[in-house]
């Protein structure tokens, strides 16, 4: 895995994909990327500019991107093949790289949830499928030329260590990536910080703004508790991936604003225009990840008889704004929490 000339595919060139697939080619590496829609167009057209939280801000012209929409021609010689497909999108994908890419072809998911890789695995069975996790937001600007991603947050990729030489051929400027031994606990881990997509996506807030609002932490402290209960009596134990250990996280979430923002100075260290994908899906009419995030949740405190009403409450809610299909709704903290309204 020492050469930086394997051919890498990123099957699906969404903001994550972008970002991932952008940095790598501006490393030198052979990038193809699989897409579709207005993406694809603009990458076709404009090229590519990546930008993150550090100040750097890179193009990559149309003339230097390798992009289709035509999954044999991006899948076909790949080496590495890095998932990046909205969780609903997995066995579509799956069916893609069967089809087309070569057997010997290594597949690693970057994808929010813990079930995706396992789902690749069933899917491809004879193919080596690796995990990882993505721990930072990605905005993007649709409406700019060329069209551009934003890292909106920080934090290394951790990625399943199984393949000698893939973290390092990953690791480049913009995109740190690292290897981790138990790469199960970290995916469950970072679920419990995604459990506050549905909540940045039902109240039409910029994550920073969201976040810094005890009304709605005490929300999220609600749902992190729900999820290690379930954990808990599962016998699953979420990874440390932050300065503060899982266990501690809603005790932290509860504090008053002025002690939160000194104490979690890096969990606010966002831009203050990043938004969740979540947010982006109800605003384009799209079908959520509440299922691989929450959903992950209420599947196991139903498997664990632990309560999780609060989680459920929002599930309900997600579930009511992508029937209607008229972008966030709005809410309060009080129109969630099902506590008394404000004046």
């Amino acid at each position: 895995m020492a050469s930086q000339q394997k051919t890498i595919a990123i099957a699906g060139a969404g903001s994550i994909g972008c970002y991932v697939g952008g940095c790598l080619a501006l490393a030198g590496r052979k990038v193809e990327f699989l897409g579709r829609g207005r993406i694809v167009e603009a990458l076709r057209r404009d090229g590519l500019r990546i930008s993150d939280l550090d100040g750097r801000d890179r193009r990559i012209a149309a003339s230097a991107l390798a992009v289709t929409d035509d999954p044999a021609a991006a899948l076909h010689d790949a080496d590495i093949i890095i998932v990046t497909v909205k969780s609903g999108a997995t066995g579509e994908m799956a069916a893609m790289i069967a089809a087309h890419a070569r057997p010997n072809a290594i597949v690693l998911s970057l994808q929010n949830g813990v079930d995706n890789a396992d789902r690749l695995r069933g899917e491809l069975p004879a193919r080596r499928v690796l995990a990882g996790m993505v721990p930072f937001n990605i905005v993007q600007s649709p409406e700019e030329t060329p069209f551009r991603v934003h890292r909106a947050s920080d934090g290394k990729v951790k990625i399943e260590d199984a393949v000698p030489g893939l973290a390092a051929l990953l690791d480049v400027e913009g995109l740190e990536v690292e290897t981790h031994a138990d790469i199960r606990a970290v995916l469950w881990s970072k679920l419990l910080m995604n459990l506050n997509n549905a909540l940045a996506a039902l109240s039409d807030l910029p994550l920073a703004t969201e976040l810094a609002d005890r009304r709605w932490r005490l929300i999220l402290a609600g749902q992190i508790e729900e999820a290690l209960a379930a954990m808990k009596a599962t016998g699953i134990e979420p990874a440390r991936i932050t300065a503060l250990p899982p266990s501690l996280l809603p005790q932290v979430l509860r504090l008053p604003n002025w002690l939160f923002g000194l104490l979690a100075r890096r969990m606010l260290a966002i831009d203050p225009e990043a938004r969740s994908s979540m947010w982006d899906d109800l605003q384009r009419g799209r079908s959520t990840e509440v299922d691989e995030l929450q959903g992950a949740i209420l599947r196991l405190a139903r498997q664990a008889r632990t309560p999780a009403p609060t989680i459920e409450r929002i599930v309900a809610l997600v579930r009511r704004a992508e029937t209607e299909k008229r972008g966030s709704p709005g809410l309060r903290p009080e129109d969630v929490s099902g506590g008394p309204r404000s004046a």
